[in-house]
This record gives structure tokens, sequence and C-alpha cells, in this order.
């Protein structure tokens, strides 16, 4: 869920926020606004480098290729337990 701020009132609420995003855990960012309409986006930085990691993934035709069909092989049971998958990595 996203919390909306001013211009004016995210300047004083700032240095701030990392605590209210720790403290609210459904709260996923922080729309900025000016003049009534959003032009800023705050969010943890965990969130904005899974988002980037998700983007570069997507972009890449081959990555998400195996995504899906790793996808698919999950739906149809095709699983190895992690005992043996630190087996077959002898781990």
């Amino acid at each position: 869920m996203a919390k909306t701020l001013s211009m004016v009132e995210a300047r004083k609420k700032l240095t701030s926020l990392p605590e209210e995003f720790a403290r609210k855990e459904e709260l996923d960012a922080v729309a900025i606004t000016r003049r009534g309409k959003p032009v800023l986006a705050v969010m943890p930085w965990e969130l904005y480098e899974s988002i980037i990691e998700t983007l570069d993934v997507m972009g890449d035709e081959e990555l998400t290729s195996v995504l899906r069909e790793s996808i698919a092989q999950y739906k149809r049971g095709e699983t190895i337990s992690w005992e043996k998958a630190k087996e077959d990595l002898d781990l």
C-alpha cells in the first residue's frame, strides 16, 4: 500500500521514513506529490533492488524462458528435495 505525501510533508518526514517502513510492513512505497500529482516514489532499498532484479530477468528472454519452465516443472511436481540437491552439489 502506498502512502501519499506532499512535497512539503515529504521534506519534513524524509529522515523518519526508513523507520516508518520498518514499523509498517504493509507500507511498500510513498508517493510524493507536487500540486496534487505524483512526481516521485520513495521505497525501501530492498524493494528497489528486487524491482531492478525482476526487470533484468524479464528483459532477458533466455532467463525468462528458464524461469517459466522452472515454474511449469514445479506445478507438475517435478521437484527434488533439498537433501538431494545438496547431495548432488556435494555440499
